[in-house]
Protein backbone atom coordinates (compact mmCIF):
# COMPACT_ATOMS: atom_id res chain seq x y z
CA UNK A 1 0.00 0.00 0.00
CA UNK A 2 1.34 3.63 -1.06
CA UNK A 3 2.29 6.17 1.75
CA UNK A 4 -0.67 8.31 0.13
CA UNK A 5 -3.33 5.18 -0.56
CA UNK A 6 -2.97 5.48 3.52
CA UNK A 7 -4.56 8.44 4.23
CA UNK A 8 -7.71 7.08 2.45
CA UNK A 9 -7.90 4.37 4.84
CA UNK A 10 -11.45 4.61 6.61
CA UNK A 11 -10.05 5.69 10.24
CA UNK A 12 -14.03 5.90 11.39
CA UNK A 13 -14.51 2.38 10.73
CA UNK A 14 -11.12 1.28 12.04
CA UNK A 15 -10.88 3.43 15.36
CA UNK A 16 -14.93 2.03 16.32
CA UNK A 17 -13.55 -2.07 15.49
CA UNK A 18 -10.55 -1.33 17.36
CA UNK A 19 -12.64 0.16 20.68
CA UNK A 20 -15.25 -2.25 20.35
CA UNK A 21 -12.54 -5.07 20.21
CA UNK A 22 -10.41 -3.19 23.57
CA UNK A 23 -13.57 -3.02 25.71
CA UNK A 24 -13.91 -6.37 24.88
CA UNK A 25 -10.66 -7.44 26.04
CA UNK A 26 -11.49 -5.26 29.55
CA UNK A 27 -14.48 -7.03 30.11
CA UNK A 28 -13.29 -10.49 29.39
CA UNK A 29 -10.73 -9.40 32.13
CA UNK A 30 -13.16 -8.62 34.71
CA UNK A 31 -14.93 -11.74 33.69
CA UNK A 32 -12.08 -13.95 34.49
CA UNK A 33 -11.77 -12.14 38.52
CA UNK A 34 -13.61 -14.33 41.08
CA UNK A 35 -15.71 -12.49 44.16
CA UNK A 36 -12.61 -12.99 46.27
CA UNK A 37 -11.10 -10.16 43.27
CA UNK A 38 -8.41 -13.04 42.35
CA UNK A 39 -7.80 -13.17 38.74
CA UNK A 40 -8.48 -16.79 38.02
CA UNK A 41 -8.49 -16.95 34.15
CA UNK A 42 -6.03 -15.69 31.17
CA UNK A 43 -8.53 -15.79 28.59
CA UNK A 44 -8.04 -12.08 28.21
CA UNK A 45 -4.43 -12.59 27.27
CA UNK A 46 -5.21 -15.14 24.32
CA UNK A 47 -7.90 -12.44 23.23
CA UNK A 48 -4.82 -9.98 23.34
CA UNK A 49 -2.72 -12.14 20.71
CA UNK A 50 -6.15 -12.64 18.94
CA UNK A 51 -6.40 -8.45 18.59
CA UNK A 52 -2.84 -7.90 17.69
CA UNK A 53 -3.23 -10.30 14.81
CA UNK A 54 -7.01 -9.68 13.71
CA UNK A 55 -4.96 -5.69 13.34
CA UNK A 56 -2.13 -7.40 11.19
CA UNK A 57 -4.99 -8.98 9.16
CA UNK A 58 -7.02 -5.69 8.51
CA UNK A 59 -4.20 -4.03 7.00
CA UNK A 60 -2.95 -7.14 5.28
CA UNK A 61 -6.64 -7.01 3.36
CA UNK A 62 -6.94 -3.62 3.56
CA UNK A 63 -3.34 -3.32 1.50
CA UNK A 64 -4.76 -5.74 -1.03
CA UNK A 65 -7.20 -5.50 -3.84
CA UNK A 66 -10.08 -7.19 -2.92
CA UNK A 67 -10.54 -7.63 -6.30
CA UNK A 68 -8.07 -10.31 -6.39
CA UNK A 69 -10.79 -12.37 -4.27
CA UNK A 70 -13.09 -12.50 -7.48
CA UNK A 71 -11.17 -15.29 -9.35
CA UNK A 72 -10.46 -17.39 -6.26
CA UNK A 73 -13.86 -17.51 -4.23
CA UNK A 74 -14.94 -19.99 -5.59
CA UNK A 75 -11.68 -22.35 -4.49
CA UNK A 76 -12.41 -20.74 -0.79
CA UNK A 77 -15.71 -21.10 -0.68
CA UNK A 78 -15.26 -24.94 -1.82
CA UNK A 79 -12.36 -25.56 0.32
CA UNK A 80 -13.90 -23.99 3.36
CA UNK A 81 -17.42 -26.11 2.60
CA UNK A 82 -15.04 -29.54 2.65
CA UNK A 83 -13.27 -28.15 5.97
CA UNK A 84 -17.11 -27.83 7.28
CA UNK A 85 -17.73 -31.64 6.57
CA UNK A 86 -14.81 -32.93 7.61
CA UNK A 87 -15.13 -30.77 11.25
CA UNK A 88 -18.85 -32.12 11.22
CA UNK A 89 -17.49 -35.66 11.58
CA UNK A 90 -13.89 -35.20 13.09
CA UNK A 91 -14.06 -32.00 14.84
CA UNK A 92 -13.76 -31.01 18.61
CA UNK A 93 -16.69 -30.78 20.92
CA UNK A 94 -17.17 -26.89 21.82
CA UNK A 95 -20.46 -26.25 23.98
CA UNK A 96 -22.14 -29.60 22.97
CA UNK A 97 -21.39 -29.20 19.20
CA UNK A 98 -18.20 -30.39 16.59
CA UNK A 99 -17.41 -26.72 16.24
CA UNK A 100 -13.41 -26.72 15.94
CA UNK A 101 -10.29 -28.12 14.30
CA UNK A 102 -7.77 -28.68 16.75
CA UNK A 103 -3.61 -28.50 16.18
CA UNK A 104 -2.65 -29.66 19.58
CA UNK A 105 -3.39 -26.88 22.12
CA UNK A 106 -4.28 -23.95 18.64
CA UNK A 107 -8.08 -24.62 17.18
CA UNK A 108 -10.18 -22.84 15.34
CA UNK A 109 -13.98 -22.94 14.17
CA UNK A 110 -14.35 -23.00 10.33
CA UNK A 111 -17.78 -21.78 10.38
CA UNK A 112 -16.60 -18.08 11.27
CA UNK A 113 -14.85 -18.21 8.06
CA UNK A 114 -17.30 -19.90 5.84
CA UNK A 115 -19.28 -16.67 6.38
CA UNK A 116 -16.73 -14.57 4.52
CA UNK A 117 -16.03 -16.76 1.84
CA UNK A 118 -20.22 -17.47 1.16
CA UNK A 119 -20.35 -13.57 0.72
CA UNK A 120 -17.23 -13.40 -1.02
CA UNK A 121 -18.95 -16.82 -3.69
CA UNK A 122 -21.84 -14.90 -3.55
CA UNK A 123 -21.17 -11.54 -4.42
CA UNK A 124 -18.80 -13.29 -7.76
CA UNK A 125 -22.10 -14.98 -8.34
CA UNK A 126 -24.76 -11.83 -8.06
CA UNK A 127 -22.11 -9.67 -9.73
CA UNK A 128 -21.28 -11.90 -13.05
CA UNK A 129 -25.16 -12.57 -13.36
CA UNK A 130 -26.51 -9.04 -12.89
CA UNK A 131 -27.62 -8.86 -16.78
CA UNK A 132 -28.91 -11.55 -16.17
CA UNK A 133 -33.25 -11.80 -16.79
CA UNK A 134 -34.02 -14.87 -15.36
CA UNK A 135 -34.45 -13.42 -11.79
CA UNK A 136 -35.89 -16.92 -10.51
CA UNK A 137 -33.01 -18.94 -11.67
CA UNK A 138 -30.46 -16.23 -9.80
CA UNK A 139 -32.68 -16.60 -6.92
CA UNK A 140 -32.34 -20.29 -6.69
CA UNK A 141 -28.56 -20.81 -6.93
CA UNK A 142 -28.38 -17.71 -5.10
CA UNK A 143 -30.34 -19.73 -2.06
CA UNK A 144 -28.29 -22.76 -3.03
CA UNK A 145 -24.90 -21.29 -2.56
CA UNK A 146 -25.89 -20.27 0.84
CA UNK A 147 -27.77 -23.15 2.09
CA UNK A 148 -24.73 -25.42 1.45
CA UNK A 149 -22.32 -24.02 3.72
CA UNK A 150 -25.33 -23.28 6.45
CA UNK A 151 -26.70 -27.23 6.05
CA UNK A 152 -23.19 -28.07 6.98
CA UNK A 153 -22.87 -26.55 9.92
CA UNK A 154 -26.25 -27.39 11.03
CA UNK A 155 -24.79 -31.02 10.55
CA UNK A 156 -22.53 -30.42 13.64
CA UNK A 157 -24.73 -29.14 14.55
CA UNK A 158 -24.19 -25.54 15.07
CA UNK A 159 -27.91 -23.67 14.93
CA UNK A 160 -27.00 -19.97 15.85
CA UNK A 161 -23.94 -20.00 13.25
CA UNK A 162 -26.18 -21.32 10.60
CA UNK A 163 -28.40 -18.90 11.21
CA UNK A 164 -26.37 -15.73 10.50
CA UNK A 165 -26.63 -17.48 6.79
CA UNK A 166 -30.10 -15.79 6.48
CA UNK A 167 -29.31 -12.11 6.92
CA UNK A 168 -26.86 -12.51 4.67
CA UNK A 169 -28.65 -13.18 1.80
CA UNK A 170 -31.45 -11.40 2.24
CA UNK A 171 -29.06 -8.39 2.21
CA UNK A 172 -27.48 -9.23 -0.16
CA UNK A 173 -30.67 -9.96 -2.63
CA UNK A 174 -32.03 -7.10 -1.71
CA UNK A 175 -29.10 -5.38 -2.41
CA UNK A 176 -28.81 -7.10 -5.71
CA UNK A 177 -31.95 -6.02 -6.82
CA UNK A 178 -34.10 -8.70 -6.88
CA UNK A 179 -37.83 -8.48 -6.24
CA UNK A 180 -39.42 -8.06 -2.93
CA UNK A 181 -41.44 -10.98 -3.33
CA UNK A 182 -37.95 -13.26 -3.04
CA UNK A 183 -36.61 -11.53 -0.20
CA UNK A 184 -40.22 -11.64 1.27
CA UNK A 185 -40.05 -15.60 0.36
CA UNK A 186 -37.30 -16.35 2.60
CA UNK A 187 -38.71 -13.96 5.62
CA UNK A 188 -42.29 -15.85 5.44
CA UNK A 189 -40.49 -18.99 5.01
CA UNK A 190 -38.18 -18.39 7.95
CA UNK A 191 -41.08 -17.24 9.93
CA UNK A 192 -43.46 -20.50 9.24
CA UNK A 193 -40.52 -22.58 10.09
CA UNK A 194 -40.04 -21.13 13.29
CA UNK A 195 -43.90 -21.06 14.24
CA UNK A 196 -44.04 -24.79 13.10
CA UNK A 197 -41.06 -25.72 15.32
CA UNK A 198 -42.22 -24.03 18.57
CA UNK A 199 -46.00 -24.76 18.50
CA UNK A 200 -45.78 -28.29 19.53
CA UNK A 201 -42.74 -27.41 21.96
CA UNK A 202 -45.23 -24.71 23.38
CA UNK A 203 -48.30 -26.31 24.04
CA UNK A 204 -46.29 -29.18 25.57
CA UNK A 205 -44.19 -27.33 27.92
CA UNK A 206 -45.70 -24.19 28.61
CA UNK A 207 -49.20 -24.91 28.25
CA UNK A 208 -48.81 -28.45 29.97
CA UNK A 209 -52.12 -29.77 28.06
CA UNK A 210 -51.08 -30.87 24.10
CA UNK A 211 -54.08 -30.52 21.25
CA UNK A 212 -54.55 -32.35 18.82
CA UNK A 213 -53.42 -30.22 15.79
CA UNK A 214 -49.85 -28.91 16.94
CA UNK A 215 -48.72 -32.36 18.38
CA UNK A 216 -49.51 -33.56 14.60
CA UNK A 217 -46.53 -32.11 13.61
CA UNK A 218 -44.26 -34.59 15.57
CA UNK A 219 -46.23 -37.58 13.46
CA UNK A 220 -44.74 -38.47 10.02
CA UNK A 221 -48.16 -39.61 8.55
CA UNK A 222 -50.02 -36.27 9.25
CA UNK A 223 -46.74 -34.43 7.30
CA UNK A 224 -47.13 -36.78 4.52
CA UNK A 225 -51.16 -36.54 4.24
CA UNK A 226 -50.73 -32.62 4.38
CA UNK A 227 -47.77 -32.93 1.77
CA UNK A 228 -50.37 -35.01 -0.31
CA UNK A 229 -52.71 -31.95 -0.31
CA UNK A 230 -50.54 -29.45 -0.43
CA UNK A 231 -48.51 -30.73 -3.62
CA UNK A 232 -51.67 -31.34 -5.30
CA UNK A 233 -53.14 -27.69 -4.84
CA UNK A 234 -49.46 -26.35 -5.97
CA UNK A 235 -49.71 -28.46 -9.11
CA UNK A 236 -53.08 -27.13 -10.35
CA UNK A 237 -52.02 -23.44 -9.31
CA UNK A 238 -49.19 -23.77 -11.33
CA UNK A 239 -51.22 -25.18 -14.03
CA UNK A 240 -53.43 -23.08 -13.88
CA UNK A 241 -50.98 -19.90 -13.98
CA UNK A 242 -49.31 -21.67 -17.18
CA UNK A 243 -52.61 -21.93 -18.51
CA UNK A 244 -54.50 -18.52 -17.74
CA UNK A 245 -51.74 -16.43 -16.58
CA UNK A 246 -53.73 -15.10 -13.52
CA UNK A 247 -52.23 -13.45 -10.74
CA UNK A 248 -54.32 -14.94 -8.01
CA UNK A 249 -52.35 -18.78 -9.29
CA UNK A 250 -49.18 -17.18 -8.93
CA UNK A 251 -49.59 -16.13 -5.27
CA UNK A 252 -51.76 -19.03 -4.38
CA UNK A 253 -48.36 -21.59 -5.61
CA UNK A 254 -46.28 -19.36 -3.42
CA UNK A 255 -48.24 -19.34 -0.64
CA UNK A 256 -48.23 -23.30 -0.83
CA UNK A 257 -44.60 -23.85 -1.46
CA UNK A 258 -44.00 -21.83 1.75
CA UNK A 259 -45.93 -23.86 3.60
CA UNK A 260 -44.68 -27.21 2.10
CA UNK A 261 -40.94 -25.92 2.78
CA UNK A 262 -41.65 -24.94 5.81
CA UNK A 263 -43.62 -28.39 6.70
CA UNK A 264 -40.74 -30.02 6.22
CA UNK A 265 -37.81 -27.95 7.50
CA UNK A 266 -39.52 -27.89 10.94
CA UNK A 267 -40.27 -31.74 11.33
CA UNK A 268 -36.81 -32.15 10.28
CA UNK A 269 -36.01 -29.41 13.46
CA UNK A 270 -38.15 -31.97 15.48
CA UNK A 271 -35.97 -34.72 14.65
CA UNK A 272 -32.64 -33.31 15.05
CA UNK A 273 -32.66 -30.70 17.52
CA UNK A 274 -31.10 -31.73 20.49
CA UNK A 275 -31.92 -31.66 24.05
CA UNK A 276 -30.41 -28.20 25.02
CA UNK A 277 -31.75 -26.90 21.96
CA UNK A 278 -35.03 -27.34 22.49
CA UNK A 279 -35.06 -26.05 26.04
CA UNK A 280 -33.12 -23.04 24.94
CA UNK A 281 -36.28 -22.61 23.00
CA UNK A 282 -38.66 -23.15 25.28
CA UNK A 283 -36.90 -21.33 28.02
CA UNK A 284 -36.89 -18.06 25.39
CA UNK A 285 -41.02 -18.48 25.47
CA UNK A 286 -40.84 -18.45 29.05
CA UNK A 287 -37.98 -18.69 31.54
CA UNK A 288 -39.97 -19.32 34.27
CA UNK A 289 -40.52 -23.08 33.23
CA UNK A 290 -37.36 -23.75 34.86
CA UNK A 291 -35.29 -20.87 37.02
CA UNK A 292 -33.23 -22.90 38.67
CA UNK A 293 -31.93 -24.85 35.13
CA UNK A 294 -32.28 -24.20 31.51
CA UNK A 295 -33.83 -20.53 32.10
CA UNK A 296 -30.69 -19.46 34.78
CA UNK A 297 -28.82 -18.28 32.11
CA UNK A 298 -31.28 -15.87 30.64
CA UNK A 299 -32.60 -15.04 34.20
CA UNK A 300 -29.23 -13.79 35.94
CA UNK A 301 -28.52 -11.91 32.22
CA UNK A 302 -31.51 -9.74 32.57
CA UNK A 303 -31.34 -9.07 36.58
CA UNK A 304 -26.91 -8.46 35.68
CA UNK A 305 -28.17 -5.64 32.89
CA UNK A 306 -31.10 -4.34 35.40
CA UNK A 307 -28.45 -3.83 38.35
CA UNK A 308 -26.40 -1.76 36.39
CA UNK A 309 -28.88 1.05 36.06
CA UNK A 310 -28.30 4.21 34.08
CA UNK A 311 -23.53 4.61 35.34
CA UNK A 312 -23.41 1.16 36.44
CA UNK A 313 -21.09 -0.52 39.56
CA UNK A 314 -18.00 0.96 38.21
CA UNK A 315 -15.20 -1.73 36.40
CA UNK A 316 -14.17 -4.98 38.08
CA UNK A 317 -17.20 -4.01 40.63
CA UNK A 318 -19.85 -6.43 38.75
CA UNK A 319 -21.31 -9.18 40.93
CA UNK A 320 -22.57 -11.69 38.64
CA UNK A 321 -19.75 -11.80 36.86
CA UNK A 322 -17.58 -12.43 40.15
CA UNK A 323 -19.70 -14.57 41.42
CA UNK A 324 -19.99 -16.93 38.67
CA UNK A 325 -24.19 -16.28 37.98
CA UNK A 326 -23.40 -16.14 34.51
CA UNK A 327 -22.22 -19.29 32.37
CA UNK A 328 -20.20 -18.67 29.13
CA UNK A 329 -20.05 -14.69 30.55
CA UNK A 330 -17.05 -13.84 28.42
CA UNK A 331 -18.60 -15.56 26.00
CA UNK A 332 -22.50 -15.43 25.02
CA UNK A 333 -23.23 -12.73 27.94
CA UNK A 334 -20.65 -10.16 27.82
CA UNK A 335 -22.51 -7.63 27.12
CA UNK A 336 -24.13 -8.27 30.72
CA UNK A 337 -21.26 -7.81 32.16
CA UNK A 338 -20.22 -5.06 30.05
CA UNK A 339 -23.88 -3.12 31.06
CA UNK A 340 -23.60 -3.89 34.74
CA UNK A 341 -20.49 -2.56 35.59
CA UNK A 342 -20.93 0.76 33.11
CA UNK A 343 -24.89 0.83 32.86
CA UNK A 344 -27.18 1.98 30.36
CA UNK A 345 -24.85 4.71 29.17
CA UNK A 346 -22.15 2.61 28.99
CA UNK A 347 -24.49 0.21 27.06
CA UNK A 348 -25.56 2.89 24.79
CA UNK A 349 -22.25 3.67 23.82
CA UNK A 350 -21.89 0.13 22.42
CA UNK A 351 -25.10 0.84 20.62
CA UNK A 352 -23.26 3.90 19.23
CA UNK A 353 -20.28 1.99 17.93
CA UNK A 354 -22.08 -0.59 16.04
CA UNK A 355 -24.72 1.87 14.93
CA UNK A 356 -21.48 3.81 13.78
CA UNK A 357 -19.87 0.76 11.66
CA UNK A 358 -23.29 0.23 10.24
CA UNK A 359 -23.08 3.82 8.89
CA UNK A 360 -19.45 3.66 7.63
CA UNK A 361 -21.00 0.07 5.93
CA UNK A 362 -23.92 2.02 3.81
CA UNK A 363 -21.75 4.73 3.03
CA UNK A 364 -19.46 2.40 1.62
CA UNK A 365 -21.91 0.47 -0.58
CA UNK A 366 -22.99 4.14 -1.65
CA UNK A 367 -19.72 5.33 -2.65
CA UNK A 368 -18.35 2.46 -4.43
CA UNK A 369 -18.83 2.14 -8.16
CA UNK A 370 -18.03 -2.16 -8.28
CA UNK A 371 -20.76 -4.06 -7.62
CA UNK A 372 -18.77 -6.79 -6.37
CA UNK A 373 -17.31 -4.76 -3.58
CA UNK A 374 -21.26 -3.38 -3.16
CA UNK A 375 -22.17 -6.99 -2.50
CA UNK A 376 -19.10 -7.92 -0.13
CA UNK A 377 -20.23 -5.33 2.05
CA UNK A 378 -24.23 -5.89 2.05
CA UNK A 379 -22.96 -9.29 2.92
CA UNK A 380 -20.73 -7.63 6.26
CA UNK A 381 -23.26 -5.47 6.98
CA UNK A 382 -26.31 -8.50 7.09
CA UNK A 383 -23.24 -10.61 9.21
CA UNK A 384 -22.54 -7.74 12.00
CA UNK A 385 -26.37 -6.48 12.41
CA UNK A 386 -27.45 -9.83 12.94
CA UNK A 387 -24.62 -11.13 15.59
CA UNK A 388 -25.57 -7.74 17.84
CA UNK A 389 -28.98 -8.02 17.69
CA UNK A 390 -29.27 -11.59 18.31
CA UNK A 391 -26.02 -11.30 21.11
CA UNK A 392 -27.65 -8.30 22.92
CA UNK A 393 -31.41 -9.41 22.43
CA UNK A 394 -30.39 -12.67 24.11
CA UNK A 395 -28.70 -10.99 27.15
CA UNK A 396 -31.82 -8.84 27.30
CA UNK A 397 -33.96 -12.21 27.15
CA UNK A 398 -36.25 -10.67 24.35
CA UNK A 399 -33.84 -13.64 21.88
CA UNK A 400 -33.38 -17.36 22.07
CA UNK A 401 -30.32 -18.58 23.34
CA UNK A 402 -28.50 -19.60 20.45
CA UNK A 403 -24.24 -19.08 20.79
CA UNK A 404 -24.18 -16.59 18.77
CA UNK A 405 -20.79 -14.09 19.75
CA UNK A 406 -21.13 -10.44 20.17
CA UNK A 407 -18.57 -9.48 17.34
CA UNK A 408 -15.38 -7.74 18.83
CA UNK A 409 -15.75 -8.13 22.41
CA UNK A 410 -16.87 -11.84 23.03
CA UNK A 411 -14.19 -14.46 23.56
CA UNK A 412 -13.28 -16.46 21.06
CA UNK A 413 -10.08 -16.22 18.24
CA UNK A 414 -11.91 -17.43 15.38
CA UNK A 415 -15.00 -14.91 15.92
CA UNK A 416 -12.54 -12.09 16.52
CA UNK A 417 -10.44 -12.66 13.21
CA UNK A 418 -13.40 -13.39 11.01
CA UNK A 419 -15.10 -10.07 12.28
CA UNK A 420 -11.65 -8.20 11.99
CA UNK A 421 -11.15 -9.83 8.14
CA UNK A 422 -14.46 -8.23 7.25
CA UNK A 423 -13.39 -4.97 8.50
CA UNK A 424 -10.03 -5.45 6.55
CA UNK A 425 -12.06 -6.44 3.41
CA UNK A 426 -14.46 -3.08 3.50
CA UNK A 427 -11.93 -1.46 3.75
CA UNK A 428 -10.05 -2.35 0.71
CA UNK A 429 -13.23 -1.08 -0.88
CA UNK A 430 -13.85 1.85 0.43
CA UNK A 431 -9.68 2.37 -1.04
CA UNK A 432 -11.12 1.68 -4.34
CA UNK A 433 -14.57 2.66 -4.03
CA UNK A 434 -14.24 4.58 -7.45
CA UNK A 435 -12.45 1.91 -9.04
CA UNK A 436 -14.15 -0.55 -11.70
Amino acid sequence: MKAKELLGIDFFLLLSALVLTVMGILFIYSSGIDSDGVLVSTEYVRQIIWAAGGFVVIMALAAINYRRFYDISPYLYVGLLIILVYTAIFGRYINGARRGIGFGAFSFQPAEFAKLTTILFLARYLDSTKRDQNETMRFIISCLIVFIPMGAILLQPDLGTALVFIPILLVMLYIGGFSARYVLFIIFLVVATVLLTLLPYWEQYILRSPRLFFSLLFNIRFIGLCSLVLVVILAVAVLGYKLYSKKYFYWIAYTILILLISLYTSFAAHIVLKEYQIMRLIIFLDPAIEPQGAGWNIIQSMTAIGSGHLFGKGFLQGTHSHYRFLPEQSTDFIFSIFSEELGFLGSVFIFGLFLFITIRLVRIMKTSVDTFGIYIVAGLLGTYAFHFFINVGMAMGIMPITGIPLYFMSYGGSALLSAMAGIGLAMSIHLRRFRR
